[in-house]
């Protein structure tokens, strides 16, 4: 059976990020999309230019909506915005029994930049991780999460198993960082495991963040074990950057490709 799997998340109009890249990623990967807005955005591949947020009452009502009708299988949880959200998101979680909770804490811009407030972040710590299955931070989030001024690469795995501490499998994205490969750290039950990839060079990096954990969610929703769900989204995310050159989208930093499997270069369906 196809599983539905649920994203909570910002949308992303130039179709690269947020709920988009989301839905992208769960078709790409074999299953059917639902999406819950949280805010509206207008953003390009060079910046995002407005948010406009969704009413808290009204995530609650969207959520409440499809659970009274959807057999959901995984929820991806991104953008939340604010500490009301959080809260309606964490609410539902628990009244609905949110099975395979990923949350990706979308809380700072790669320019280093927090996006939400000092209540928004103690609200994901204190009320969201601790229902989630699996935790996605980069280093800024997860500094931002342990309440430190930054985590180095080389501090990861230390910073893993402190999130880990806290509830949720924690997996640290070391994306942002130098060097020739990609290395992300998990801290689970099991321990630690650190999963690496050769860096791919190339601008079209927009929505990689979206994309891993909508993956996760994607292999969870399929009934993967956690390692195994990560490590092919780690797969997949890695597939999508080496082909993202074959797409053109805008001036700025384009999407990964999410159908590297299914279009050819030219960009018809394989």
């Amino acid at each position: 059976m196809t599983p539905t799997i649920l994203t909570v998340a910002g949308s992303d109009p130039s179709g690269g990020a947020g709920i988009q890249a989301d839905l992208k990623t769960f078709s790409a990967l074999g299953a059917y999309g639902g999406a819950v807005l949280t805010a509206l955005t207008a953003q390009n591949t060079r910046g995002v230019t407005g948010v406009l947020p969704v009413p808290a009452s009204f995530v609650t009502e969207q959520l409440d909506a499809l659970f009274a009708d959807l057999d959901v299988a995984a929820v991806k949880v991104g953008m939340l915005g604010g500490a009301d959200v959080v809260e309606a998101v964490a609410d539902a979680a628990r009244r609905h029994g949110i099975r395979r909770l990923v949350v990706d804490p979308v809380m700072v811009a790669t320019s280093g930049d927090r996006l939400v407030d000092d209540a928004t972040v103690e609200a994901i710590r204190d009320r969201l991780l601790p229902l989630a299955d699996v935790v996605t931070p980069n280093l800024p989030e997860t500094a931002a999460l342990l309440g430190v001024p930054a985590v180095a690469p080389e501090e990861a795995a230390d910073a893993a198993a402190e999130l880990h501490a806290k509830g949720p499998a924690a997996l640290v994205k070391g994306g942002h960082a130098a060097g020739p490969d990609a290395v992300d750290v998990l801290a689970d039950d099991d321990g630690l495991l650190e999963l690496r990839e050769r860096r791919v060079e190339t601008a079209n990096t927009h929505g990689t963040g979206c994309t891993l954990s909508s993956a996760i969610a994607a292999g969870l929703g399929h009934g993967r074990l956690l390692r195994d769900a990560v490590r092919d989204a780690k797969t997949y995310l890695t597939e999508a950057l080496r082909a993202a050159d074959q797409l053109h989208v805008g001036t700025g930093h384009g999407p990964v490709h999410h159908f590297h499997a299914w279009w050819t270069p030219e960009g018809t369906p394989a």
